[in-house]
């Protein structure tokens, strides 16, 4: 008897999070040429074809190897009232042994920001890591000046950790970020900055 495993494929209330498919070519690069001056003070500069339907393939081959491999899950969010495109979330650099870990990575289109997407998204995967993957820790970095970022970490349940400098290459610059930690069974009670 052969098994196939099953793709994640996540729903909330108004959202499917789901791997990125070669259909969703021109509704990726839409949205993101749409929101570059809003997402480009949080993003490493993008590569000159980043929008190309090459660089998409690449993702979408990189995507679905990475989640066979159990090293990333990465998946789009897609409204389902209109099928619409609207974000994505990446659980990554998943560590099994004894860190059991991942790094949460997420943008949202600009017309879709402060609209609660990101919330459900980020609560969906978290339920998924922790109980279908089994992990006990979900990290995330943001800038310290994003407040949109820190605020919906916040709200999923992580948690303020610290600083680290000089952390990634952001609009071209090496930036401190602050980091957030959500613990399966977390008993740390507030740990917010001071």
């Amino acid at each position: 008897m052969s098994f196939l495993r099953r793709r994640p494929r996540l729903e909330t209330e108004r959202l499917t999070l789901r791997l990125p498919q070669h259909s969703d070519y021109r509704g990726w690069a839409a949205l993101r040429e749409a929101s570059r001056d809003f997402l480009s003070p949080w993003d490493p500069v993008w590569a000159a074809d980043a929008l190309s339907r090459k660089a998409f393939t690449n993702r979408v081959y990189w995507a679905a190897r990475a989640e066979a491999a159990g090293t990333a899950v990465p998946l789009l969010l897609v409204r389902r009232a209109d099928e619409a495109l609207i974000g994505g979330v990446t659980l990554d650099n998943i560590r099994r042994g004894p860190a059991q870990a991942g790094t949460l990575g997420y943008w949202v289109g600009a017309p879709h920001a402060r609209k609660g997407y990101m919330r459900e998204a980020l609560e969906a995967l978290v339920h998924y890591a922790f109980t279908d993957l089994d992990l006990s820790r979900l990290e995330a970095g943001c800038l310290p000046e994003n407040t949109a970022s820190r605020g919906v970490l916040e709200k999923v349940g992580f948690k303020y950790e610290g600083v680290a400098q000089s952390y990634l290459q952001i609009n071209g610059r090496w930036r401190n970020h602050v980091l957030y930690a959500n613990l399966r069974a977390d008993r740390r009670g507030r740990t917010d900055a001071g």
